[in-house]
């Protein structure tokens, strides 16, 4: 079982190169299903037909879905969700308005990722690509796991334990939250399984689409800083609608291309070593299974997409006792001993010798100075020393 997950920012080329990759999957024979958990779904332009929130089959091997947080809410949340919307009604608001305020931060995002594992633990496809919403969005996505089964952690063990002891002998008014609290565990283990799903790199990969401007580099650094910190797996960088040189006639297209390629180099350097694949840019709409179908060939050539194409950490975080960040990236191709850092804010420059290599650092590192630098065996070492303590206030 393969789930691959395609994100970057809105208006890239995501959900194409999505749908793309799931047709070629299919056509190498491989039971697919590609599925979208974006708000604004639009895989059902990039194949021109419906689809619904159940998969509904395009192809041979393969099935599209765009996933409806509204269909699985009550499977998931049903019980937490009642109760939440009649604690509300029964102090005088409408039941309207009830219903939104119900609706808990991040649910949509953990229902999405419930369904995604859904799929993997039931094994109805070989294969499962996911056309993920804009980057932010997806950072959110992903580190809902982390963040629901810490707030769970934090509910005492005492509690737990005196919520079974009443429930044998609790009223109407007791029962409800003790079916509540045990709702909650129930779904805290739901998300730790699916945090083992997400971060097996045999299992899940993610693939960041960008295109060849300084805004979406930038986004796409930032993503894959945040993928590394969490531990999730990227194995490929997929840069989108690259001109060519025999395109760039005129002015405003000759400008277009050196532009094109100043990013072009910027992204070698800053993603390496991550296999970097380049879709063309075509003159009309990837819309249809005879264009997706092209632009997978052009783009993956006769590899298989839905292969994993790297394995190993792309940056690596490690924290010491004394509060000290180590930050790791490997970087097997540079053999340089001299090693320059500068920082501004959440940005790193690092230059080895001709090696120029720019970085988006989390918000934990980018309020630390960087204590310096040097390559071991051919990964780069960065430490952060833990922050000074601040100053005891004068007494009076």
């Amino acid at each position: 079982m393969r789930i691959i997950l395609y994100l970057g920012k809105g208006g890239v080329g995501k959900t194409t190169t999505a749908a793309a990759t799931a047709l070629r999957s299919a056509e190498l024979g491989y039971k697919t299903l590609v599925a979208s958990t974006d708000i604004a779904h639009s895989l059902a332009d990039s194949f021109d037909r419906s689809l619904s929130s159940v998969p509904v089959k395009v192809a041979d091997n393969l099935w599209a879905q765009e996933i409806s947080v509204v269909a699985d809410m009550h499977t998931y949340w049903g019980k937490l969700q009642d109760y939440s919307k009649n604690f509300l009604t029964g102090r005088g608001i409408s039941r309207v308005v009830a219903d939104e305020l119900s609706a808990f931060p991040g649910m949509d995002e953990i229902v999405c990722l419930l369904h995604i594992d859904k799929q993997a633990k039931e094994k109805n496809f070989d294969r499962v690509i996911i056309d993920a919403a804009p980057t932010g969005e997806t950072i959110r996505l992903l580190t809902m796991p982390d963040t629901f089964t810490w707030y769970v952690s934090h509910l005492s063990r005492f509690e737990r334990g005196m919520v079974k002891a009443i429930k044998p002998f609790a009223g109407r008014i007791l029962q409800g939250p003790a079916e509540v609290v045990e709702a909650i565990y129930a779904l805290q283990e739901g998300t730790e399984a699916l945090r083992e799903t997400l971060s097996d790199p045999e299992t899940s990969s993610y693939r960041v689409v960008l295109q060849p401007e300084k805004m979406v580099v930038r986004e796409a650094e930032r993503a894959v800083s945040y993928l590394g910190l969490f531990d999730y797996p990227i194995d490929s960088i997929i840069v989108n609608r690259v001109m060519a040189e025999n395109l760039a006639e005129g002015p405003f297209y000759q400008t277009k291309y050196q532009i094109q390629q100043k990013y072009l180099e910027i992204i070698n350097n800053n993603f390496a070593p991550i296999p970097i694949w380049k879709a063309p840019y075509y003159a009309g709409e990837v819309v249809g299974l005879d264009a997706l179908s092209r632009l997978a060939h052009d783009c993956f050539g006769d590899e298989d997409p839905g292969q994993i194409f790297y394995r190993g950490k792309v940056q690596e975080f490690i924290e010491h006792e004394d509060g000290t960040y180590l930050m790791r990236i490997p970087l097997p191709f540079v053999t340089s001993d001299n090693v320059k850092l500068r920082k501004r804010g959440d940005e790193m420059f690092v230059t080895i010798g001709n090696f120029k290599r720019e970085m988006i650092l989390p918000a934990a590192l980018a309020k630390r100075k960087a204590g310096g630098g040097q390559l071991v065996d051919g990964v780069l070492e960065i430490t952060f020393p833990a922050p000074a303590p601040a100053p005891e206030a004068p007494q009076p």
